[in-house]
C-alpha cells in the first residue's frame, strides 16, 4: 500500500520542495500550514508519518506532538530552524522520532522519512523471531508491541527500534554509534544526545508501569538490556 506523509510547516516553499522530493520518491503527501490545520488532517485522515516544523505561528511543533502522542504512535520526523540541542532533545522526549536541522536537502528528509517508515512498514522483516521475551519484558515484533507483565507500553516506532535492539542481543554492550547505525544505517549525523535521550524515554515508560531495571548504562562503553524484573539493577 503506497505510504502517506503529511508535510507540516508554514513556509509554502519548504512545503512544496518536500512535497515535490517525497512525490520522485513515490510518496503520497498530504500538506498543512499551521499546527491546528496539522491535527485536523491527521484526525480526518491518518498518515503513516508526519514531518513536523517545530517554529510556526498559532500552535508550534512541539504542542502539535504533544496532543498526536495524546492519541497516536504515529511517527513523527521533526524541522527545526534553530540548531539548538534543546529543541532537538525536548522534541525527541515529547516523543518524536527523529529530527532535521534547517537548512537542510530534502533527499535527507526523505531519506530519513524512508528509514523510518522501512521501520514501520506491516511487511518489512522485523525479527527471525516474532515475539522476544527477556525477563518479565515481551515484545511482539510484528504487531510493534511491547508489554511489561500484561501492561502495554506504548512506543515510537524509534524507541520500539532501539529496545528491540537491545532485547535481540541481550548481554552485548551497544555503543552509541552501533544504536544509531541500527535505527538509520551508517552514514547518518545524530548526536550521542539524541540516543540518550530515546532511553531516558524508554526508561521513564518503564518504569511507571513498575520496570526500573530495563537498560543498563556502561559508563563509557554504552548501553545493554537490563535483567527486567523490576528491581535496579546498575544504571
Amino acid at each position: 500500500m503506497p505510504r502517506t506523509v503529511l508535510v507540516v510547516d508554514d513556509d509554502p516553499h519548504i512545503r512544496q520542495l518536500l512535497v515535490f522530493a517525497f512525490g520522485k520518491a513515490g510518496i503520497d503527501t498530504a500538506e498543512a500550514g499551521d499546527g491546528e490545520a496539522a491535527l485536523a488532517q491527521a484526525s480526518r485522515q491518518p498518515p503513516d508519518l508526519v514531518v513536523l516544523d517545530i517554529n510556526m505561528p498559532r500552535m508550534d511543533g512541539l504542542e502539535v506532538c504533544r496532543r498526536l502522542r495524546a492519541g497516536s504512535d504515529v511517527p513523527i520526523l521533526f524541522l527545526s530552524s534553530r540548531d539548538e540541542e534543546i529543541d532537538r532533545i525536548l522534541g525527541i522526549e515529547l516523543g518524536a522520532d527523529d529530527y532535521v536541522v534547517k537548512p537542510f536537502s530534502p533527499r535527507e528528509v526523505v531519506a530519513r522519512a524512508k528509514a523510518i517508515l522501512r521501520r514501520t512498514s506491516p511487511g518489512a522483516p522485523i525479527s527471525s523471531e516474532a515475539t522476544l521475551r527477556h525477563g518479565d519484558l515481551t515484545l511482539d515484533t510484528d504487531g510493534w508491541r511491547a508489554c511489561w507483565h500484561d501492561t502495554e507500553i506504548s512506543l515510537t516506532a524509534t524507541e520500539f527500534t532501539l529496545l528491540r535492539t537491545l532485547v535481540a542481543a541481550a548481554g552485548r554492550i551497544f555503543s552509541r554509534d552501533q544504536l544509531i547505525d541500527h535505527l538509520h544505517g551508517p552514514g547518518f549525523a545524530i548526536t550521542d544526545r539524541t540516543i540518550d535521550s530515546h532511553i531516558r524515554n524508554l526508561r521513564r515508560k518503564f518504569a511507571d508501569a513498575g520496570c526500573s531495571d530495563l537498560i543498563e548504562t556502561r559508563t563509557g562503553i554504552g548501553y545493554r538490556l537490563g535483567a527486567c524484573r523490576g528491581n535496579p539493577a546498575g544504571a
